[in-house]
């Protein structure tokens, strides 16, 4: 039986969808052609889409094919759709703790975080210029914090095979603060981005953010910082196409034209994800 609304009008309810008489798997099929965004829409669709959509056969496909090797033995799922979640929540630390892994969770897109320790950084393993250590709120068991620098320069590279393919990303520099971060905090910093054999794009970034003198450079063009909801900051690098064609993409994150001593730096790692 129909209400009515308060203007003596008939309330129509959801009606059964047209597509309610397929076979379930046949839907699930179909869903897992779409996104896990797609999917979770498609649940509301009715009870019969909300079965098929919820199913292990379309959480399967979200997941990348390697899946297995990514989470620890001892946590039990107990669907597909709570491991992808789950995956999408806690990164999974991969190649002896070198690594974070994790799915973006609208796409399923894989993302990862290089730790400090998987970096090259000049004087890294002089401890009068850099020490290694130990923080709750770190994803790894030891990062980097700048002691005492004039040389600020950090480089890396890693195999794009671990990212998913025909997908653009941006990369981050993930790091916090101490004092102000004296003498490279206000400066801006040369960042290079790109796949290996190609043409690395250029930009400049700030740790914290520029001084209003008189006579400085123009800042206008300076990429600022963001924090994050993990209470990190981050600054953005560049972006880059991952092409099936190349294996390695390489960063570069430099200042060594100002003559005075740097410190109070503390490099989590260098993110990449889904371009937005």
């Amino acid at each position: 039986m129909m209400g009515q609304n308060h203007t003596g009008g008939e309330i129509v309810g959801p009606g059964p969808s047209p597509f309610d008489g397929l076979p379930e798997d046949c839907i699930s099929n179909i869903i897992s052609f779409t996104s896990p965004r797609d999917a979770c829409v498609a649940a509301s669709v009715s009870k019969t889409f909300e079965s098929a959509a919820n199913s292990d056969n379309v959480w399967e496909k979200f997941l990348p094919p390697d899946y297995s090797s990514l989470i620890p033995p001892s946590p039990v799922f107990a669907s597909k759709k709570e491991l992808y979640l789950a995956l999408c929540h806690n990164p999974v630390l991969i190649e002896d703790g070198r690594k974070s892994f994790w799915l973006e969770k609208a796409s399923g897109k894989r993302c990862i975080m290089l730790s400090s320790k998987e970096l090259w950084i000049t004087w890294g393993s002089s401890p009068q210029y850099w020490q290694w250590i130990s923080i709750p709120e770190a994803r790894f068991d030891k990062i980097a914090e700048l002691l005492d620098v004039c040389w600020f320069e950090v480089r890396g590279k890693t195999s794009t095979r671990v990212l998913s393919p025909g997908t653009r990303y941006s990369a981050y520099i993930v790091f916090k603060t101490k004092d102000g971060c004296p003498r490279l905090g206000h400066l801006p910093v040369e960042v290079g981005l790109g796949l290996v054999g190609q043409e690395t794009s250029k930009r400049f970034i700030y740790f914290v953010g520029p001084r209003a003198r008189r006579g400085e450079r123009e800042t206008g063009d300076v990429t600022k910082p963001e924090e994050r909801e993990d209470g990190w900051m981050e600054a953005e690098l560049g972006e880059f196409f991952n092409e099936a064609s190349c294996d390695e993409v390489e960063l570069s994150v430099i200042e060594i034209k100002s003559p005075y001593w740097k410190r109070g730096l503390i490099i989590q790692g260098i993110e990449f994800r889904p371009a937005n």
